[in-house]
C-alpha cells in the first residue's frame, strides 16, 4: 500500500481527541515529528509535542506549521450531545473558526505545509431513506449537512492554491476506548441492545484502525486529493448493527426501543440527541475503492470482534 509512512513534522489540530491520538500513535510508528495543537494536553504520554491554542486566534502555535510536512485538522465540538441552541452554535463555530484561523496562520508563515488533510462529516449527505450515497451524491438538508457545508467552505477559503487538499467525510468511527461505541456496549450489556425505532435506518461505520490508515495515506500519498467518504465498504441497518454488537459482546437478549422511548430516554439518560440513533445513512466510498485502499476490517462482524477482544 503506497503512502502509508509519513515523515517530517506533522501538525495535528485537535490532536488530543479520539481520532487525533489514534493518528499520533500511528505516526509515532513511522518516526514522524508530531505536534498536537489543542486547548489541553494529551492524557496519554508519547513522542509528541503539544502547543496550546484557543481555536480562534493565531498565536505562538503557528510557528510549528512553518516548514511542516503536513497539517491535519480534526477540530470540532462533539455532536454527541443534546442539541440546545448553544450546542448547535458551538458545533458550527468550533469547526468554522478553527479552520479559518488555521488558514490565517498558513498565510503568515514562510513555508506552509504542502498538504492539508481536513476532517468533515458523512452526515453532509443528510438522512436519505433507502438511498446509498457516494462522493457524487446530493448533499442533504438539516443541521449536520449545513454544518458540513460551512466546514468545507471554510476549508476551501483557508487552504492555499499550492497545498494539496484532502477532505475526509467521516462516518461513525468504532473505537474500543473512546467514541460512542463503549456507551452503546453498556446499553447492550444491560439487555437493551435491540433495534432502535424501525431499525431500517442506515449506519455507516469504520474501524478506528482503518480510519487511522486512511489519514496516514492522505498525508503521505500525493495522489490523494479532494473529498473522500471515510467509511467501511459495508454499511448496515441499525437492526443489523445492534445484532452484531450483541453477538460480539455475547449478549443474547436485546430489547427493542420504540422511537418515542428513544426521544425521552436519549436526552434524559444518555445526554445525547435521539436523532443520532433514529436516523442514518448508507454511505460507501467510491473513491477509496477506485484508488485501491485495502480495508483491514471491511465487515462489521470482524470489526466488532477485534475491538471487543481487547
Amino acid at each position: 500500500m503506497p503512502g502509508m509512512n509519513p515523515t517530517g513534522r506533522i501538525v495535528i489540530a485537535g490532536g488530543t481527541g479520539f481520532l487525533g491520538m489514534n493518528l499520533a500513535r500511528g505516526l509515532a510508528e513511522s518516526d514522524a515529528d508530531i505536534v498536537l495543537i489543542s486547548r489541553n494536553p494529551a492524557k496519554d504520554s508519547g513522542p509528541w509535542k503539544h502547543a496550546v491554542w484557543d481555536g480562534r486566534t493565531v498565536g505562538d502555535w503557528a510557528a510549528h506549521l512553518d516548514g511542516a510536512a503536513a497539517l491535519v485538522n480534526l477540530v470540532g465540538r462533539s455532536v454527541d450531545c443534546i442539541k440546545t441552541p448553544d450546542h448547535r452554535d458551538e458545533i458550527l463555530r468550533s469547526r468554522v473558526e478553527a479552520t479559518t484561523v488555521l488558514g490565517n496562520a498558513v498565510m503568515q508563515i514562510a513555508s506552509p505545509p504542502p498538504v492539508w488533510v481536513q476532517m468533515s462529516t458523512a452526515h453532509i449527505y443528510g438522512d436519505p431513506p433507502d438511498v446509498w450515497c457516494d462522493e457524487d451524491s446530493a448533499l442533504g438538508y438539516g443541521l449536520a449537512p449545513t454544518v458540513g457545508r460551512a466546514w468545507e467552505q471554510a476549508f476551501d477559503k483557508a487552504v492555499t492554491p499550492a497545498m494539496r487538499k484532502v477532505v475526509l467525510r467521516t462516518s461513525f468511527v468504532l473505537g474500543h476506548r473512546s467514541g460512542a461505541l463503549p456507551r452503546l456496549a453498556i446499553v447492550a450489556r444491560l439487555g437493551l441492545g435491540g433495534k432502535i425505532g424501525h431499525g431500517r435506518q442506515g449506519l455507516s461505520w469504520i474501524h478506528e484502525h482503518d480510519m487511522t490508515r486512511i489519514m496516514l495515506r492522505a498525508i503521505a500519498d500525493s495522489s490523494m486529493s479532494g473529498a473522500y467518504i471515510a467509511t467501511a465498504p459495508n454499511p448496515v441497518s441499525n437492526a443489523d448493527f445492534m445484532r452484531e454488537l450483541r453477538r460480539a459482546l455475547g449478549t443474547p437478549i436485546g430489547l427493542p426501543a420504540a422511537g418515542w422511548m428513544v426521544r425521552i430516554a436519549a436526552p434524559l439518560l444518555m445526554r445525547t440527541d435521539p436523532d443520532l440513533a433514529l436516523y442514518g445513512r448508507f454511505c460507501v466510498s467510491r473513491r477509496l475503492k477506485e484508488e485501491g485502499f485495502d480495508f483491514r476490517f471491511p465487515d462489521l462482524a470482524s470489526a466488532l470482534q477485534d475491538l471487543f477482544k481487547k
